[in-house]
C-alpha cells in the first residue's frame, strides 16, 4: 500500500491511545507524530509542517469538560488556520464534540474507533489540509502577480543585425532551463527579453517572477526571496510566501542582481544550488523548481575582479550571457519602435488618427537616447498627450529642448556613476519635476528623492 503525503499530529495522555492509532496510521501516511503533552503542541506546529492534528477532548485527571481540547483546538487555529483538526472523544462526550464542531474542528471520533471510520475520517482530513495549501499558495501567487505587474509588456521586435542576433539566440536558450545572464544600460528592455525568454519556454504557462533587487532592502532579502513564518520578526502577522517559492514551475527574474551585496549572494547561491529555500523564522525546508534569469546594467565580471561580486555565483547564473545594444547604436530600430508605441499610445488616450510628422522622424533619429528605449517610450506618450492636431511635431516630443548628461558605457562605468547620469537625464527631461522623474525612472518617488540626495544633485 502506497502511503499517502502529509503529516499527521496525535495528541492524547493516553499511551496506549498513541500508540495503537499510530500503528495504524503509519501504515497509510508518510508521516505520524504523537505526544502526551499539548503544552508542545505550539513548537511542533513552528518546526514540522503537521497537516491533520487528531486531538483529544480531555488531558488533566478526574476533568470531562472537553475545555482543554477546545482551548487547544482555538490556539491550533491561531497558529495556522489551514491545519485540520479531528477531536477524540468518548461515546458520552459527543455533545462536547459537538460544540468543538462549532469552534473550527473538522470531524471528531469515538472512542472506541472503528478503524475504517478513522481513516476515512484522517483522509478526508488531509483532503482538506491539501485543499487549503493550494489555495492559499494560489492566492499569495495573485497578490505577487498584481503587485509586480503595473503594465503591460511586449517585446518590439528591431531590424537591426544586433537585435536580430539577441533574438537568435534567445529562441535557442528558451527550449532549456539554463541561466540567462542579461546586461545592458538602463532602458534596454532586459525585462521584456526575459519575458519573450519565459513566453517561448516550455514554462510559459507557469509565472514568470520579477524581483527588483535595487529596491530590496538587505533586512529584507531573506524574507522578500525566501519568505517567513507568523511571528518570524515584529510585522509578521502571518505566513508570507517567498518570490522564489511563488515562482516554483516558471521563471524567476532577478533584476539589479548586481545590487545585492555580499551576504545576500552568498544567500541566493546557497538556494540556487540546493534547489530549495528555508523560510525566515522556520526549518522547513521548501524545495523550488525555477529557471533563473538575471540582469544587470553593470559588468559583473569587474566586480567579480574587484571582490563585490562572487564568483560562483557569477558562473551559477551566467550559462548564457545577453547584452543588449543601447538605442542609439541601433538607430534603424527607432522608427518600428515610434510607430509601435504611437499605436499603443493612441489607442490608450482616444488619439486614433495621430500621426508621426518626418520633421518629428528627423528629431527622433538624431537624439542620442541616453535613457534608451524606456526614455522613447515616454517621449512618444509625452507627444500623443501634448499634439493639438493629429501631426505630432519635435516641439510634442521635447527631446532636444533639454542639455543631456554624457553617456557612459555601463561596461566602463560604475554603478554610481550610471545612476546619478540617468537621474539627471530625468530631470532635466522633467524640468526638475520630482514626480515627473520617478515616473519616467518607473520608480517610488522617495527612492528618487533618497538618491538625488545621495548624490547631492
Amino acid at each position: 500500500m502506497s502511503k499517502k503525503r502529509g503529516t499527521i499530529l496525535i495528541v492524547d495522555d493516553n499511551k496506549g491511545v498513541l500508540e495503537s492509532v499510530r500503528l495504524f496510521l503509519k501504515q497509510r501516511f508518510e508521516k505520524v507524530l504523537t505526544i502526551t503533552d499539548p503544552n508542545r503542541i505550539p513548537a511542533l506546529i513552528r518546526d514540522e509542517e503537521v497537516d491533520v492534528v487528531l486531538l483529544d477532548m480531555n488531558f488533566s485527571a478526574g476533568v470531562i469538560t472537553g475545555n482543554e481540547g477546545i482551548y487547544w483546538l482555538k490556539r491550533i487555529a491561531s497558529r495556522d488556520s489551514s491545519v485540520v483538526v479531528v477531536m477524540i472523544t468518548a461515546y458520552g462526550d459527543i455533545e462536547l464534540a459537538v460544540k468543538a464542531m462549532k469552534e473550527g474542528a473538522f470531524d471528531f471520533i469515538v472512542k472506541p474507533w472503528d478503524n475504517q471510520k478513522l481513516y476515512a475520517t484522517i483522509n478526508a482530513a488531509m483532503q482538506l489540509r491539501h485543499s487549503h495549501k493550494e489555495v492559499s499558495r494560489l492566492k499569495n501567487q495573485k497578490q505577487l502577480i498584481i503587485s509586480d505587474t503595473d503594465r503591460q509588456f511586449r517585446i518590439f521586435r528591431g531590424t537591426s543585425p544586433s537585435m536580430n542576433k539577441i533574438y537568435k539566440t534567445a529562441s535557442k536558450v528558451a527550449g532549456t532551463d539554463a541561466n540567462v545572464l542579461i546586461t545592458g544600460e538602463n532602458g534596454t528592455g532586459k525585462e521584456l527579453i526575459a519575458r519573450e525568454i519565459h513566453r517561448l519556454s516550455k514554462r510559459a504557462g507557469e509565472i514568470f517572477m520579477p524581483v527588483d533587487l535595487g529596491s530590496i532592502t538587505e533586512t529584507l532579502f531573506e524574507s522578500e526571496l525566501f519568505g517567513h513564518a507568523k511571528g518570524a520578526f515584529t510585522d509578521a502577522g502571518e505566513d508570507r510566501t517567498g518570490r522564489l517559492e511563488s515562482a516554483s514551475g516558471g521563471t524567476c527574474f532577478l533584476d539589479e542582481i548586481s545590487n545585492a551585496s555580499l551576504s545576500s549572494q552568498a544567500k541566493l547561491l546557497s538556494a540556487l544550488e540546493r534547489k530549495s529555500i528555508t523560510p525566515v523564522g522556520s526549518n522547513r525546508e521548501i524545495p523550488v523548481d525555477i529557471r533563473l534569469i538575471s540582469a544587470s546594467n553593470k559588468n559583473l565580471k569587474n566586480m567579480v575582479e574587484k571582490g563585490v561580486f562572487r564568483e560562483d555565483l557569477y558562473y551559477r547564473i551566467n550559462t548564457v550571457e545577453i547584452t543588449l545594444p543601447p538605442l542609439r547604436e541601433r538607430k534603424e530600430d527607432i522608427p518600428l519602435l515610434a510607430e509601435s508605441f504611437l499605436r499603443h499610445f493612441s489607442e490608450k488616450y482616444g488619439k486614433y488618427n495621430i500621426k508621426t510628422g518626418r520633421a518629428a522622424y528627423e528629431s527622433l533619429q538624431s537624439y542620442h537616447w541616453p535613457g534608451n528605449v524606456r526614455e522613447l517610450k515616454h517621449a512618444v506618450e509625452r507627444a500623443v498627450i501634448l499634439c493639438s492636431s493629429d501631426i505630432i511635431t519635435p516641439e510634442d516630443l521635447s527631446i532636444d529642448t533639454f542639455p543631456a548628461a554624457p553617456v557612459q558605457d555601463f561596461q566602463t562605468a560604475s554603478l554610481e556613476e550610471a545612476q546619478k547620469t540617468v537621474i539627471i537625464n530625468a530631470l532635466n527631461k522633467s524640468g526638475g519635476n520630482i514626480t515627473e522623474a520617478a515616473r519616467q525612472l518607473q520608480i517610488p518617488r522617495q527612492r528618487l528623492y533618497r538618491k538625488i540626495k545621495k548624490y547631492d544633485l
